[in-house]
């Protein structure tokens, strides 16, 4: 789980009628952040102060939300929570803190008008908690969904997931949100998880990557991908170096999403380091891309069906 790395939570806050949510992680101590971003399609808050250029060196939180460019406002409820306890950059008579965020679109599952709002976003600090972390259909997981090759009718349940790894001292995690319009292939056997299927009432996948290289219509976007997350370590990491340890980390969606960063995903992952061990650069990025493709797979088989969306474990 990414809250094996010391100093890091995790908190979902989860609207199940609406069928969208989001989630946070906190960090004890200010974290030095990066981003890597792929697809064409992503909508991200923060990439100002996680350029190595900008004067803040830290980042206090991270939010992953359902509800599109909507549901970015459940960052201004964690900046919330988090100023009322006195966390972020000195600014004179008070405090700021400094939330990056990224969002999928979740708007076409349940209710398009229930987005993640700022109360969403105090209410998962709130839950936000060392040791397991819950996975499949909470916090932004809550509207994911995987396959989309042929439309939502023929596609099936995403969710959210978390995996870690160690490298000596080194603890590595990952928490994913797995929206993508591709398929997920289980990262080990490479053998399909979840996707398109044959039909709406379909139980056999129909593999996305060979029917595009078979001449299937490409998609064109419909604002319904968008795969979203975090990895953590207590390694101790520059800016330029936490963006090149997210770099490593989109090998993991490469070896489960199928295919990954399409020109409708807006594939993004930050990165937060929260330690001062050393380690070497390449071997961390070696375990971070295990974590994340670890994290997609455990969140597709810890998805839970809704009507006309099947899980994994209904397959």
């Amino acid at each position: 789980m990414i809250t094996d790395v010391p100093g890091l939570r995790v908190g979902h806050a989860t609207d199940a009628a609406g069928l969208t949510g989001c989630t946070v992680v906190l960090s004890d101590r200010p974290a030095v952040g990066g981003v890597e971003l792929r697809g064409w399609a992503n909508a991200v808050h923060g990439l100002d102060f996680l350029d190595p250029r900008h004067l803040v060196p830290t980042l206090d939180g991270v939010v992953l939300c359902g509800g599109s460019a909507f549901g970015l406002e459940a960052v201004f409820g964690v900046m919330q929570y988090l100023e009322e306890r006195g966390v972020g950059f000195s600014a004179g008579p008070t405090v700021v803190p400094h939330v990056a965020g990224a969002v999928l679109f979740d708007l076409n599952v349940g209710d398009s008008k229930a987005r993640p709002t700022r109360a969403m976003g105090y209410r998962a600090c709130q839950a936000a908690r060392t040791g397991s972390v819950e996975e499949g259909n909470v916090g932004a997981g809550t509207g994911a969904t995987v396959g989309k090759l042929f439309g939502l009718p023929r596609a099936m349940k995403g969710g959210i997931g978390s995996a870690d790894g160690r490298i000596g001292e080194v603890v590595v995690g990952a928490l994913v949100a797995v929206n993508a319009l591709g398929d997920v292939r289980d990262p080990e056997t490479g053998v399909l998880l979840a996707g398109a299927r044959d039909r709406p009432d379909g139980v056999i996948l129909v593999d996305t990557a060979k029917a595009l290289a078979a001449g299937a219509p490409p998609p064109r976007f419909g604002p319904q991908h968008t795969t979203i997350g975090i990895v953590g370590t207590n390694a101790r990491l520059t800016k330029p170096e936490a963006t090149k340890v997210a770099q490593f980390g989109m090998l993991g969606f490469a070896r489960s999403l199928s295919p990954a960063h399409t020109g409708v995903d807006g594939d993004t992952l930050f990165c937060l380091s929260v330690g001062d061990a050393p380690v070497d650069l390449t071997a961390l990025g070696v375990a971070v891309a295990d974590a994340v493709a670890r994290a997609i797979s455990r969140a597709i088989r810890a998805a839970a069906s809704l009507p006309g969306l099947p899980a994994c474990r209904d397959l």
